[in-house]
This record gives C-alpha cells, sequence and structure tokens, in this order.
C-alpha cells in the first residue's frame, strides 16, 4: 500500500511538472556572431544573447542588455493583469524581491509589446519559475483530515495493546484455560478496532464527491472534501478568482472625475489608430463598441502617429477631423501629459495650468490612482492651418506634443467576480476567514478587497514577510486579511505559518505562481479558467465561475465530516466502554463473559448496523462553524461517555448473576448453563445499547423527538434490534451458545435501554454545554 501511495504522489509530481514544461516555448531567437538564429530552448545555456519581439515568450531567465518600449506580462508569475515594464538599467535596485527587478525577463512570462536583448543567467530548474516546479515535486504534506485519522488510529491502537494482553492474562490466570483465553483476548481486539473506519469514511467521501459533481464543483482528491469542511481560514489568489482576469475601463472622466463621454471618444480614436500590437489597456478602450459609431470614427482619416517611447511615456496619434481640422490626441502617464500641457479643459471651458491648478488636479488623478485604478491621462489639441492640406504632408513630431489640453482620464481595472462578495459573505457567515494573497500591487488589491466586502486593516507586503522569521510570521499572518507583492515562496510560508496555529488552510488560485500553494494548502482549490499546472496541483475544481458554489462545498464537507465523526464516537466510545466491561467481568466470574464466536458475531451485528450512516442527515447547527478533527475533544468524549456504557453493562450483569442465578456453577452441566444464560444477557444487552448510542451521539439534540436519523439508517437499526432480540430463539442462537432468555429478562431489559438513553444524553448534553465536544 505504501509503495502505491507513494507510486501515485510521484506520478502527480510528475504531471504537474510536465504542465510546466508544455507552457515553455519550444525556440528562442539566439544572437550567434550578431545573426539572428532559432535555437531550441532546450540548447540555451547562460551567456547566450537572446532577441525578444513582441507576443514572444521568454526562454530563459534574462538579464537585459537593450531594452525599447519594452512591457513584459508576468500575471503568469505574479498574478497582476497589467503588463510590467522592463528597463536595460535597473530602476528598482533597492527590492528585496527577485521577481520586482525591472532589468530582468523571466522565464514563463511574455513580451506584450517592444522589443530587447537580454543574456541568459539561468536556465531550467535554476530559474525563478523551476523554483516553483521544484516545490512541485516535493511530498504533499499531511492535511489535518490526515493527521486526525492518524491520531485516532492511535489511539485505538494505545487502547488495544494495553486492553488485550490484560484480558489474556486476566482470563488465564482466573480460569486456568489459557487456550480459551488466547482466542477470546484475539475475538476482544477485533471488537475494540472500528474495523468499518475505512469504509464509513470512503463512503461519506464518495457521496459527497458526487453530491458536489452535480453542483459543477469535481474533487480530485477524496480527502479534500472533508478538509473543506474543516477549513476555517481561506487564503486566496485576486486575479482569476476574486476577479474576472480582464482589465476593462472602468471609469472615463473630466479634471474632476466626472464621467465624460468626450474624453472616452477621444481615447477610443487614440487607440484605434494606433498601429501595432494593442496591449491591454487599448483592448479595453475599445471595448466600448458603441464609441465607434456615437463619435463617428469612420469620418475620422489618420494623419500620423507618434509612437510611445520610454522617455516620454506618451504615445499620441494625428487624426482629420471631418472639418478637415489636423487634431493631436495623446494618452499617457498623468505626470507626463501634464508636463506637456498649457490649458484644461472642464465643462467645455479651458483654463491655464498654473501652480496652483496642477497640484489641485494631481490630488484628483492620485485619488484615483490611490483606489488602485491604472490611470492614463488624456489630452489633444487642434493644428493651426491644416485644412486642405493632403495628408501625409506635413509630418508630425514630438515637438509638436506640446501646449497640449489637459481633456481628462481614464481608469482601468480587472474588476471582481459578481459572486465574489456573496460569496466571502457566505463563508464569513460559516465561520471561515478570507485572505488574499497576491502578486499584484498593495493599491490595486485594497480595492478589490474593498468591492467585495472584505476589510483589510494591516497590508503585508512581500518584503514584510521576507524578514520575518517564520514564529513572527505566524503571529502577523493572524490579524492580517491583505498580503499584497507576494512571491509563490512567501505564499507558501503564510499557509504554513497558519497551519502551525492549528488552522484547517484552503487556498484558492489559478495561475502558475499559485501551483506551490495549492499543494501546501489543507485543500487547494482552482478554478475552471486556471492554467494547466494550477488544475493539477488543486484538489478541487470549480467548473462554474460562480464562487457560491464554494459555500456550497464547505456545507458539504462539513456533513461528510459530521458523518465521519458519529461512526469515530461511536466507535471509541463503545470500545472504551466494552474495555472496561471486559475486564471486570473477566476478574470476577468464574466463566468468558461472551465466548469469542459471540463477540465476533455482536460485533458484525453493530457494524452492519453502521452502514446506513454516510446517508444520515445532519443538523444545521453541525455544519454552520468549522469542525476540525480535534483529539482532546474525543478523548473527552470516550472518557465522559464510554463509562456510562460500562455502568450499564455492570447493571446487566449484576441481574444476570443475581436475579437469574448466573453464579450457580456447582455442577458442570449448571456451570455451562449459567456461563451460556449469561452471554445471552449481555449480548442482547450490548447489542442493543449500541444500537441505541448511534441515534443519541448522531445529534446534539434529542434523539427522535428533535432530530430522526435517515431512513435507511432507522429501518437498519431496527432490523439489527430484531435480529439481535430473536438470534436467542433461532437454530443459529443454539450453534452460537445461545439459552432462552427468562420472561423477567425483556421488562429489565427495557428499563436498562431507557435508563442508558437518559444517563448518556445527560451527559452528552452536560459536555456540550460546556463545549467539551
Amino acid at each position: 500500500l505504501g509503495v502505491g501511495l507513494r507510486l501515485f504522489q510521484e506520478a502527480k509530481a510528475d504531471s504537474a511538472a510536465a504542465k510546466l514544461k508544455a507552457m515553455l516555448s519550444v525556440t528562442a531567437t539566439v544572437l550567434r556572431d550578431g545573426q539572428p538564429q532559432e535555437t531550441r530552448v532546450s540548447q540555451l545555456v547562460p551567456g547566450d544573447v537572446i532577441a525578444l519581439a513582441a507576443g514572444d515568450m521568454i526562454p530563459a531567465d534574462l538579464r537585459l542588455l537593450t531594452a525599447k518600449d519594452l512591457f513584459v506580462s508576468q500575471s503568469s508569475l505574479t498574478g497582476e493583469s497589467f503588463p510590467v515594464e522592463k528597463f536595460a538599467v535597473e530602476r528598482n535596485a533597492s527590492t528585496t524581491l527577485p521577481i520586482e527587478l525591472t532589468s530582468v525577463a523571466f522565464l514563463g512570462t511574455s513580451v506584450e509589446s517592444g522589443s530587447a536583448t537580454g543574456v541568459v543567467v539561468a536556465t531550467g530548474k535554476d530559474t525563478y519559475l523551476g523554483s516553483v516546479s521544484a516545490s512541485l515535486l516535493e511530498q504533499e504534506p499531511p492535511t489535518s483530515f490526515d493527521r486526525g485519522i492518524s491520531q485516532f488510529t492511535w489511539l485505538i491502537v494505545r487502547f488495544v495493546l494495553v486492553m488485550v494482553p490484560l484480558v489474556f492474562l486476566i482470563n488465564g490466570l482466573t480460569k486456568g484455560n489459557w487456550g480459551d483465553a488466547f482466542f477470546f483476548a484475539i475475538a476482544v481486539a477485533v471488537g475494540l478496532t472500528p474495523e468499518m473506519l475505512p469504509m464509513i469514511v470512503t463512503v461519506c467521501l464518495s457521496k459527497g464527491a458526487i453530491a458536489m459533481s452535480r453542483k459543477k464543483v469535481i474533487v480530485k482528491r477524496i480527502n479534500a472534501i472533508q478538509n473543506l469542511g474543516a477549513m476555517d481560514i481561506l487564503c486566496t489568489d485576486k486575479t482569476g478568482t476574486l476577479t474576472m482576469d480582464r482589465v476593462i475601463l472602468e471609469r472615463h472622466c473630466d479634471v474632476v472625475l466626472k464621467e465624460d463621454d468626450g474624453v472616452l471618444a477621444l481615447a477610443y480614436m487614440n487607440s484605434h489608430f494606433q498601429t501595432g500590437l494593442k496591449n491591454v489597456l487599448d483592448r479595453a478602450v475599445l471595448a466600448h463598441t458603441e464609441t465607434h459609431t456615437h463619435a463617428k470614427i469612420p469620418e475620422y482619416a489618420k494623419v500620423d502617429e507618434i509612437p510611445f517611447d520610454f522617455h516620454r511615456r506618451i504615445m499620441s496619434v494625428v487624426v482629420r477631423t471631418p472639418e478637415g481640422q489636423d487634431r493631436i490626441i495623446s494618452k499617457g502617464a498623468p505626470e507626463a501629459i501634464f508636463t506637456r500641457c498649457s490649458n484644461f479643459e472642464l465643462d467645455g471651458e479651458r483654463y491655464p495650468m498654473d501652480h496652483t491648478h496642477i497640484d489641485q488636479l494631481k490630488l484628483e488623478y492620485e485619488r484615483l490612482s490611490a483606489d488602485g485604478f491604472r490611470v492614463l491621462a488624456i489630452a489633444s489639441k487642434d493644428m493651426p492651418a491644416t485644412q486642405n492640406v493632403p495628408i501625409g504632408s506635413t509630418p508630425y513630431s514630438k515637438l509638436d506634443e506640446s501646449e497640449l489640453i489637459l481633456n481628462g482620464y481614464v481608469a482601468f481595472l480587472d474588476p471582481p467576480k459578481e459572486t465574489a462578495k456573496l460569496a466571502i459573505e457566505a463563508l464569513e457567515q460559516r465561520g471561515v476567514k478570507v485572505k488574499v494573497i497576491t502578486g499584484d500591487n498593495d493599491l490595486v488589491a485594497k480595492k478589490i478587497c474593498k468591492e467585495v466586502g472584505l476589510t483589510t486593516g494591516r497590508v503585508m507586503l512581500g518584503s514584510d514577510v521576507e524578514g520575518m522569521s517564520d514564529d513572527q510570521l505566524a503571529e502577523v499572518c493572524l490579524d492580517t486579511n491583505l498580503f499584497a507583492r507576494v512571491s509563490p515562496s512567501h505564499k507558501q510560508r503564510i499557509i504554513r505559518a497558519l497551519q502551525s496555529r492549528q488552522h484547517t488552510v484552503g487556498f484558492m488560485g489559478d495561475g502558475i505562481n499559485d501551483a506551490s500553494a495549492l499543494r501546501t494548502a489543507d485543500v487547494g482549490i482552482s478554478v475552471d479558467s486556471a492554467v494547466d499546472i494550477a488544475k493539477e496541483s488543486a484538489d478541487i475544481i470549480l467548473l462554474e465561475k460562480s464562487l457560491l458554489v464554494l459555500e456550497s462545498g464547505v456545507v458539504e464537507g462539513r456533513k461528510v465530516f459530521a458523518n465521519i465523526l458519529k461512526y469515530v464516537r461511536m466507535g471509541a466510545s463503545s470500545n472504551f466502554g466494552n474495555m472496561f466491561s471486559v475486564l471486570g467481568a473477566s476478574a470476577f466470574i468464574p466463566f468468558l463473559p461472551m465466548s469469542p464466536i459471540q463477540i465476533l458475531a455482536n460485533n458484525l451485528l453493530y457494524d452492519i448496523s453502521q452502514t446506513a450512516i454516510p446517508t444520515d442527515e445532519v443538523d444545521a447547527e453541525q455544519v454552520q462553524k468549522p469542525r476540525p478533527w480535534d483529539i482532546r475533544q474525543l478523548t473527552r468524549f470516550i472518557l465522559f461517555i464510554g463509562p456510562c456504557s460500562s455502568l450499564f453493562d455492570y447493571t446487566t450483569f449484576l441481574m444476570m448473576l443475581y436475579l437469574f442465578g448466573c453464579w450457580n456453577v456447582v455442577t458442570p452441566e449448571a456451570a455451562a448453563y449459567s456461563a451460556s444464560l449469561f452471554q445471552t444477557g449481555w449480548f442482547v444487552e450490548s447489542l442493543l445499547t449500541q444500537t441505541l448510542i448511534i441515534h443519541i451521539i448522531r445529534t446534539n439534540k434529542i434523539p427522535f423527538l428533535q432530530s430522526r436519523a435517515s431512513w435507511p439508517l432507522a429501518v437498519m437499526s431496527t432490523v439489527i434490534v430484531v435480529v439481535g432480540v430473536g438470534l436467542p430463539f433461532s437454530p443459529l442462537g443454539r450453534y452460537l451458545g445461545f439459552s432462552t432468555l427468562p420472561l423477567m429478562y425483556w421488562p429489565l431489559l427495557v428499563a436498562t435501554l431507557l435508563g442508558y438513553g437518559f444517563v448518556t444524553q445527560s451527559v452528552k448534553k452536560w459536555l456540550l454545554q460546556r463545549n467539551w465536544i
């Protein structure tokens, strides 16, 4: 089994690594002796010089030598929707995060626009992306469910290791028949072992997986269902999970941030008439197709274009209006546009850009930036004396980008999914705290958090995480809801820090940069639009874009855990009670309290009665809050509920010994009858009390009155009770060594069962009042 599991885990890791390899470009343009030639990526070595152009995948980690208007999409590594500008000279030397270096282009990213050359500094596993791949080859850490099952198993093992030798020695010494004592001890060991646990767990989890699949949630790793229910912290990436992973033009406004369709028309013309590859911002502007008609774009003609460059940080087009007037339309960084404007326009009037106005105008666009928008300024001016001049006869240059009129701003955002806010509210009502961990900048992340109703408070950056020890990080993580500008390794550290504080942590992400965190979390969740490597690393995949299915998945997971816990509590408490009953009976009565075959028959019938537990209903209160494995709660339950069983077992012992004369062992015939009668009486009482306890433990309410079992469980319990009562009267009962019970036994049995139910329910209520279970 261990070898099989290991092979399975290694196969998953290999599959994940293979997905990474598939994302890499096959060839790269290498400059050899000054001449470009195509070379397979696998043949690249440090020192090779690579030429990059728009649309290229970056084939290795490169130190840039030259860069012209180079914008690189790093969304696969950071999750940030907007492309990042790169330079040959480092402009962020103070950063401690490799991913924030502006003079390095990383393997797995792509060139959005511009061109560059760079020297290879790392390939394959030595790259930044390779470090992510290496983490995927590590064996997955045990989850809270795995740890809980392991703790319970060892608890039972300790019971058995103590109980079985004691039973063997006591019966051997008191009865003198070591052979019978040995077989009795073996039967007790079998009876104490919760052999139905694997079946109950598997059926419960499978039932949950089927229920979730109907809601378009695919469960890849079946144990993840319970972990989803136990999850009390959900860490989520921003891009593609909370947001749509699609940049949209959110606002088009004048200089005082009032919506202005004229600004949209100017921005649309600039993006429409420019040549070359349209970047994500241009595509967002052009998505407003209604402007094409409203602004009468077909009536305009392109005259010239002044391309973008880093020094200006502006891109301009020159169009001829329907009246024959040449008009320059410029867009760019607000601070760059401001230096080229002499006036600004507001409500159709023009005002000079003096120092007083400039400071006020800066405050306005800085408000947009502080709200997490990516802001571009729009400016324009009409050129004099251009009517009737043929297009192309008057060249335009950067010098013409002066004395412009500031018209307003366009603001871009990757908007949140419509269901994100409702999903977060639903999860928090279920006791799941949501934290955002993103590679994006903190302003954008705060804006999204605000829109989805998540209170951020303190924001922790990747540089903060880098400077903390694991213990310091664990303390701070609990009170921090937003982590920004973090790397994949930071995400792993944050998740492990939360796990170290006994939290069951889920992580939801969709990019390469999320793969290692998905595997580290107790439950990894991805979405249908995720990259293959994220889907491969996840335990659960949402096929619908609606995040509301997460809440239903959490509820389903808690139902699964509740039903598993019913069996665990029943099995453990019954075994603990039986331990005391068997020890006492073995020490003080002159015969075996139950024969080995009777113990096995009792255990078989009891196990059959529990096969319907996976079908049982779960009270609404039991799925309201996370319920992780807690071995201390289970131990308290065993210590208090188990003795209740023993108390009524001893009541039955006294009844059989003194009321029905089972002390009579004067003759061999009398001894045999006494033993058979005693064993029959305890067999029936033990089986019925164990069947009754199912209905008491399955709910925190009053059983049968305030909460009823599912019909399959009720039917199964009834069948087992009938079989248990009827067995002593059947031919099979004679074979098992049973005797016919006296008539007086049955009303006393009913009284015993009622007393047992009352005492157990009272102890359960007492434990609940103290929050001990």
